[in-house]
C-alpha cells in the first residue's frame, strides 16, 4: 500500500505543488494584510493540494498514450503499468472532491469560483492537441492560485491586484515553454502543438525570455500597487537573479541542466515572492 502511495505521488509530481501554493499564500496574505486566520490558511492548503492532484492525475490519464510513445516519458506510472487506469481515475475524483469540500469550507464566492478554476486547469491537459499557446493557458490556470487565496480570505474580488495573476501567467508560460523544448521533436512528429515544436527551440527560448521579462515587470507593479516596502523589492532582486540563471544554464542546443532550471529555480521564485510579501507586510 505504501509503495503504491509513493508511486501515485511521484506520478503527479506532488512535490511540485510548491510552484503554485506559495502564490496562493501570497494572495491570501495580501488580502489579510498579514497572516490570515489559521483555519482559512489550512483550507487553502487543502484546496490547492486537491486541485493540483486532480489536475496532474487527469493530465497523466489523458496523455498516457502519448507518454507511452515518448522515450522520455515511457517509464511514467500509467504507461509502465505501475498504476492502473481505475486507480488513477479514483485519485482524480477523490482529489477533485477534496478541492470542492475545501472551497465549501471557506466562503460562498470561493465555492462559486471552484468549478471554473478546476475546469480551466483540467482543460490545459487537452490544449496541446489544438494550440501552441498551451503554455499561456497553463499560466492562466495557475494564475488562479493568488486569486483563490485572496478570495478565500476576503470572500470578494474587490481590490484584488490583477497584475499579480498576470505576472503568474507569463512566469509559468516562460518556464513551460523552455521545458517543452525537451519534447519539441516528438511533438512535431506526432502533431502535438507547443511553441518549441512550431517555432523551433531557438525562437521559443527568445519568447520565453520575453515572457519572463513581462512577469518580472508585473510582479514589480504588484508591489507598487500594494504599497509593499523595500523587503518585497529585495525579494524581486532574488527573483530576477533566478530568472536570469534559468536562461543561463540551459540553451536551445544544451538542455542537459533543464531539470535544475525547471524544478529548483521555479520553486525558489514562488517561495521568495511569498516570503518577501509576508516580510513586507509584517514590517510595513
Amino acid at each position: 500500500m505504501w509503495k503504491k502511495f509513493t508511486i501515485l505521488l511521484e506520478m503527479i509530481k506532488f512535490k511540485l505543488t510548491v510552484f503554485a501554493l506559495p502564490f496562493a499564500f501570497t494572495g491570501a496574505f495580501l488580502s489579510a494584510r498579514g497572516l490570515p486566520a489559521l483555519s482559512v490558511f489550512f483550507w487553502i492548503v487543502v484546496a490547492m493540494v486537491g486541485a493540483r492532484t486532480c489536475a496532474m492525475g487527469f493530465n497523466r490519464i489523458v496523455d498516457r498514450r502519448f507518454d507511452a510513445d515518448n522515450p522520455r516519458t515511457a517509464e511514467r506510472a500509467l504507461p509502465a503499468g505501475q498504476v492502473r487506469l481505475l486507480e488513477a481515475w479514483l485519485l482524480v475524483l477523490g482529489a477533485g472532491a477534496l478541492f470542492f469540500f475545501a472551497c465549501w469550507q471557506l466562503n460562498p464566492l470561493t465555492l462559486q469560483l471552484a468549478l471554473p478554476a478546476l475546469g480551466l486547469t483540467l482543460l490545459y491537459s487537452l490544449t496541446k492537441r489544438f494550440t501552441a499557446f498551451c503554455h499561456l493557458i497553463l499560466g492562466v490556470a495557475l494564475s488562479m492560485a493568488p486569486l483563490g487565496g485572496w478570495v478565500a480570505v476576503s470572500g470578494s474580488l474587490a481590490g484584488y491586484p490583477w497584475v499579480l495573476s498576470l505576472g503568474v501567467v507569463f512566469w509559468v508560460a516562460g518556464f513551460d515553454t523552455v521545458y517543452a523544448c525537451l519534447d519539441a521533436d516528438f511533438d512535431r512528429r506526432i502533431g502535438l502543438y507547443s511553441l518549441p515544436s512550431r517555432l523551433g527551440r531557438r525562437n521559443a527560448f527568445r519568447l520565453a525570455g520575453v515572457f519572463h521579462l513581462l512577469a518580472f515587470v508585473l510582479f514589480a507593479v504588484t508591489g507598487w500597487q500594494q504599497q509593499l516596502n523595500a523587503w518585497y523589492f529585495v525579494g524581486l532582486v532574488v527573483t530576477a537573479g533566478a530568472l536570469c540563471y534559468q536562461h543561463l544554464i540551459v540553451s536551445p542546443s544544451d538542455l542537459s541542466r533543464i531539470h535544475a532550471s525547471f524544478f529548483s529555480m521555479n520553486g525558489l521564485i514562488s517561495i521568495v515572492i511569498f516570503c518577501a510579501t509576508w516580510l513586507a507586510l509584517a514590517t510595513g
